[in-house]
């Protein structure tokens, strides 16, 4: 088999297996946190190292947010777990400047929970794992584009980087922004990165003091989480509150 198409087949089969890939994080971090002495870093750094994560991480969820508010039902942005699909390319808005704004925005959400560990050699793991992972995901997108609209993708490409953003470029979108849509989406991104939080913050104080502690911030940001999340669910599922035209 040809380097191209083999690259082809695994991105294929690790897009259909992405929803996984924050499982291969929880396990890598079990370790990583375990290994770590919390106590011997200063309590001023810890502070500012868990804003930081935050920020970061926020940055993450709000490039997802701008890519899903502004995406028409059935563009390049919107691919399921079976496959890849696209009806349309998207050229514009926040596609205008990278190719990929949504794995650009899945990095920085996780790198911002991996800064939160307060371990080094895990964000530079965690970094390097993201890339070979997603760089076959991407290569196998963009060949299934490249396939399906030929020229005018290969024009857009070729003035459109794939991951770092060229804001030169940028192009307002067509599309109205609608926060319908992230509210109709995005809730399950929200409810997984507070868990991972959660779960780093339970899992740190439990190695450090040998108990549980379920008293904590991250205990209760959690469950207002899930609270958010559950009724996002149900007015996306049994109303019509949620529910757009033209809108994935």
């Amino acid at each position: 088999m040809a380097l191209i198409h083999s690259f082809e087949k695994s991105g294929n089969y690790l897009f259909r297996y992405r929803s996984y890939f924050p499982i291969l994080l929880f396990l890598i971090a079990i370790p990583v946190i375990y290994l770590t002495d919390y106590r011997r870093i200063p309590i001023e750094l810890r502070y500012a190292l868990t804003a930081v994560a935050i920020i970061v991480s926020a940055i993450g969820l709000f490039i997802r947010a701008v890519s899903i508010a502004t995406t028409p039902k059935g563009t390049s942005g919107r691919n399921t777990k079976s496959g890849q699909i696209a009806e349309t390319l998207n050229t514009n808005g926040i596609y205008s400047a990278v190719r990929h704004p949504l794995y650009v925005g899945n990095y920085f959400l996780w790198i911002g929970i991996t800064i939160f560990t307060f371990n080094i050699f895990y964000i530079i793991m965690v970094s390097l794992i993201f890339w070979l992972y997603y760089e076959r995901i991407m290569f196998a997108e963009e060949r299934f584009l490249e396939s399906r609209f030929g020229q005018e993708y290969l024009d857009w490409s070729l003035n459109v980087p794939a991951f770092i953003p060229a804001f030169n470029n940028y192009i307002p979108s067509e599309t109205s922004f609608s926060l319908v849509s992230i509210l109709r989406r995005e809730y399950s991104g929200l409810l997984a990165t507070v868990f991972s939080y959660a779960f780093i913050d339970h899992l740190r104080y439990f190695f450090t003091y040998r108990s549980l502690e379920w008293n904590r911030i991250s205990t209760w940001v959690l469950l207002a989480a899930v609270l958010i999340t559950v009724t996002l669910r149900s007015l996306k599922h049994y109303t019509n509150v949620l529910h757009e035209e033209d809108r994935s």
